[in-house]
């Protein structure tokens, strides 16, 4: 199984080098970046599983970042770092949807348990899925394939994979067009069509054989995207 990756947004140089080596310690893979913009930048457009962000950075303001993590990838676990005293950054971090906050200076031992208990209760916490149930056939991720009972095949692009392993993995929760073009694109969603997501799913039915008219495997949510429905997806 891949190892889940942290995005470290933190400017001072030695915590910075002291998470990373923890982290990959941990068995974690692990992003970096030292300032605002470059935060900014990869929290738009790197795949990863957790962001650990300093709100006191360089050329911007952590709070930026945080704000377009949550307009892209609502479910995204964030824990923000804070220096002691700064009890207004926690507060205004927190209404703004981290999910937790680790004050400086602090132990190792706190932060691993910290990111531990996010993304164990985190929607977005990654499973390699290799084969997805559908009503008479299969998806079957790993051969890039739909096989019908009757015999019917079709093939699935590299994308239309990812599109369908991201939606599969967050069965039954409604994933906004941004989100996927942030998590499965892996691009900014700020200012892009997102009628390509609208397309890829329209192909994508007709691949698996799901009425788009009367769906029941991909669900439109009025207003929020789309859902893959509850059913069974293999690891």
């Amino acid at each position: 199984m891949a190892k889940q990756e942290i995005l470290v947004v933190e400017d001072d140089a030695a915590i910075r080098q002291g998470l990373v080596d923890a982290l990959v310690f941990a068995g974690f893979a692990v992003l970096e970046a030292a300032d605002a913009e470059t935060g900014l930048e990869m929290a738009a457009k790197c795949d990863y599983d957790l962001l650990l962000l300093d709100l006191v950075l360089p050329g911007g303001d952590g709070l930026d970042i945080l704000g377009e993590v949550r307009a892209s990838r609502p479910t995204l676990p964030v824990i923000i770092l804070t220096a002691l005293g700064r009890e207004s950054d926690r507060v205004e971090g927190l209404s703004l949807g981290a999910d937790d906050y680790v004050v400086k200076p602090f132990s190792v031992k706190e932060l691993l348990a910290r990111i531990d208990a996010v993304l164990r209760r985190s929607p977005e916490r990654p499973s390699d899925i290799r084969r997805v149930d559908i009503p008479g056939g299969v998806a079957d991720l790993a051969r890039c394939q739909v096989r019908f009972d009757d015999g019917a095949r079709h093939e699935l692009t590299e994308r239309e994979v990812e599109l369908l392993g991201y939606l599969a993995r967050n069965a039954g929760r409604a994933v906004s067009r941004e989100e996927i073009l942030s998590r499965v694109w892996r691009i900014s969603p700020q200012g892009i069509e997102t009628r390509t997501i609208d397309m890829h799913i329209a192909r994508l039915r007709e691949k698996l054989g799901d009425d788009p008219s009367h769906p029941r495997i991909i669900l439109t949510v009025r207003g929020r995207g789309y859902a893959f429905a509850d059913g069974e997806a293999a690891p």
